[in-house]
């Protein structure tokens, strides 16, 4: 593994890792994003439900392949966070064109409005994926100590990703 790939484990692990605490982290949380799914307008609203039960299995899935030291498993792990943020990307893109900004409850409690900024995060987290997903190919051993000094700093980066609406509104 390389330091690459260990850094974009970290990334996508904390991104994905707080976006199910989000929608699990109390009795209202999941049906609010049931609910946030439903304004989308993106599927119709009988399967707002099992898209959301769906989201929060494939997210956790990507958090514990992420977690495995396994090649195989980053791989598993990389593809299914790509796939699943490209869909989220396309969902929001369909949003934004049909003129709907409604919040997602993506990482739980957000009331801000979609808009390109969050398409625009997810196509970096796609690639980040992507990144990830091809240096998780490569056997090279890392140095343990640089190796946390890497996740550390990509668990810093994960956390300002999730945290953008809030940064962007403190700006």
């Amino acid at each position: 593994m390389t330091y690459l790939a260990v850094g974009c484990r970290v990334l996508i692990g904390v991104v994905f890792a707080v976006a199910v605490a989000g929608k699990l982290r109390g009795p209202n949380a999941f049906a609010d994003f049931v609910r946030s799914i439903r304004g989308m307008g993106v599927l119709p609203p009988a399967l707002a439900r099992p898209a959301a039960t769906a989201v929060v299995v494939a997210e956790l899935t990507i958090v514990l392949a992420i977690a495995a030291p396994a090649r195989t498993a980053g791989v598993l792990g990389f593809g299914l966070a790509a796939a699943l943020l490209a869909a989220f990307t396309t969902g929001i893109a369909t949003m934004l064109a049909r003129g709907n900004r409604k919040p997602c409850r993506c990482f739980g409690r957000s009331e801000t409005p979609l808009g390109a900024r969050h398409v625009g995060r997810n196509i970096a987290l796609v690639a980040v994926a992507l990144v990830g997903l091809l240096a998780s190919l490569s056997g090279t051993p890392v140095e343990p100590g640089l190796a946390v000094t890497v996740g550390v700093t990509a668990a810093v980066v994960g956390g300002l990703v999730v945290m953008l609406d809030d940064i962007i509104t403190l700006l």
